[in-house]
This record gives C-alpha cells, sequence and structure tokens, in this order.
C-alpha cells in the first residue's frame, strides 16, 4: 500500500486548505485512516481518523469544529479539510491507513502505511 499526501502551502491566518491522501491496494470499510502532524520541535500528534466506510470520525480537541476528515473509496482518497487555520496548526501532515491491527483510531500504533508528508504554513 503506498500513500501519495498533497494540498499543504502557505496560507494565512484564517484560511482554509484541503489536504488529500491517495492511495493503492483496498480500501475496506471498517479500517481506519487518520492524519496526523509534527509542528517545528514537537513530537507528532493525531489530528482525525474516518473509517473508509466515513463513520467513526475522531478528532483532536484543537482541531475540533475546524477540520473535517472525509473519504472517497471509489477514488480510494481520503481527505483533510481545514478551516480557521491558526499558525499554531503549521507542521507538516502525514497521512495514515491501517490494515486493521492494534491500537486506539487515534494513536499512531494503529497504522501501518504511511505518507510522506505535506507542509501546511500558516502565517499570522
Amino acid at each position: 500500500v503506498q500513500l501519495q499526501a498533497s494540498g499543504g502551502g502557505l496560507v494565512q491566518a484564517g484560511g482554509s486548505l484541503r489536504l488529500s491522501c491517495a492511495t493503492s491496494g483496498r480500501t475496506t470499510t471498517n479500517h481506519f485512516v487518520a492524519w496526523f502532524r509534527r509542528a517545528p520541535g514537537k513530537e507528532r500528534e493525531f489530528v482525525a481518523s474516518v473509517r473508509w466506510s466515513g463513520s467513526s470520525t475522531y478528532y483532536a480537541d484543537s482541531v475540533k469544529g475546524r477540520f473535517t476528515i472525509s473519504t472517497d473509496r471509489p477514488k480510494r482518497t481520503f481527505y483533510l479539510q481545514m478551516n480557521y487555520l491558526t499558525p499554531e496548526d503549521t507542521a507538516l501532515y502525514y497521512c495514515a491507513a491501517s490494515t486493521g491491527g492494534w491500537g486506539t483510531p487515534d494513536t499512531a500504533r494503529l497504522y501501518d502505511y504511511w505518507g510522506q508528508g505535506t507542509l501546511v504554513t500558516v502565517s499570522s
């Protein structure tokens, strides 16, 4: 399975971006896909996750109400719509996919495959 993240860029605070993650391989409805991020000088953190079916969404508290994760199974692609961005959202964003292993949907342990990351920079 390969994941290709795209859509990052430079945006002003208050703006929006949509990240995409194109995948190869099967898209099993119960399996989770997710976005994580790593800000400069910080540990990687969970952002959002969802099952390929579109159900069971999870969000980090810091992005609730601003970010939306969604899937498009026929296209084997999932997305992260990011609104009302702040400089604190500046990070390298990684997409990830699970094949049903151990772990909770908000932990990196669950995810077997990772994309290369796309950089989001929010200016103040």
